[in-house]
Parts: C-alpha cells; structure tokens; sequence
C-alpha cells in the first residue's frame, strides 16, 4: 500500500516508537516499500555562532557538529529499523527548520506516508500537548502523515 514511508527520526523516545510502528508497518506491507530515515538540525548562521561566549582555540562551526550529531542519530535509527524487521531502509541527513525540511523532503522524493513521534526533543509552548514539529507537518504535509 506504502512504497515510500518516512520516519523523520531526532533521537528522542517518541521518534524510535515511531520507528518501530513504520518497520511493523513495512514488513506487512509488499516487498518492494521502502523506509526512509530522515534527521534534520537546525541550521545555524555565522552569525549565531559568533554570539556564543565561549571562544575555543578551534572553532568548530555550530552546523558541523549538529550534523555529525545528526548522522550518528540517523545511523543509529537505521540498525534499530533493521532490527525490527524492516527490509529496505535508507538514512538522510539534513539542515533547517525541521518541519519545513521533512515536508520538502516528503515533496521532493514522493513519500507516500509519514510516520512520527507525537513530541520530539524541542519544548516550546506551542508544542505543549501535540509536538510542534508533528502539528506543523500534519498541517503542511500533501501526503499522510501518522502521528505516533
């Protein structure tokens, strides 16, 4: 029914039951979907980072120790998928506002279904009983999304 399913993935408990959900979700479906893991951070100007009140002797720009976070947060998500029986799953890394980044993402490689965590590791107040990210993309998205 699902060929492409994407679970935007940030580390927190809620995105890896999500995960879980999807690799069930996979495994009944037909042999050819596909899950595909995405990870986003917030991408952080020059700017920001000149803010910060601590000057280390080397400056690591803020955007390349986010994605490296990222991609460990990705790779770990994908043995976990793997695990849980899904068959075919692929990992993303990307930079910006996440909730903008997962509906370009969905748009731009035809996701068939989203499947995420309620809440997420931000904790703004507008997130407070359904997580912000996973209100905004419910809202933006042009496929199905599945909050977990």
């Amino acid at each position: 029914m699902y060929k492409k399913i994407l679970v935007p993935i940030d580390g927190s408990k809620q995105s890896l039951v999500a995960l879980d959900h999807a690799a069930h979700l996979q495994k009944d479906d037909s042999d050819d979907s596909e899950m595909i893991l995405l990870c986003v951070f917030k991408h952080h100007s020059l700017f920001e980072a000149s803010l910060s009140m601590v000057r280390p002797e080397e400056v690591e720009l803020p955007d390349d120790a986010l994605r490296e976070y990222a991609t460990t947060v990705a790779e770990h998500a994908k043995e976990l998928a793997i695990k849980a029986g899904a068959r075919k799953v692929r990992a993303f890394v990307k930079g910006g506002r996440p909730s903008r980044a997962i509906v370009r993402f969905a748009k731009e490689n035809g996701i068939d279904l989203i499947v995420m965590g309620a809440r997420g590791t931000s904790s703004d107040v507008d997130g407070y009983f359904l997580g912000s990210v996973s209100q905004r993309v419910a809202s933006m998205a042009t496929c199905p999304v599945l909050i977990v």
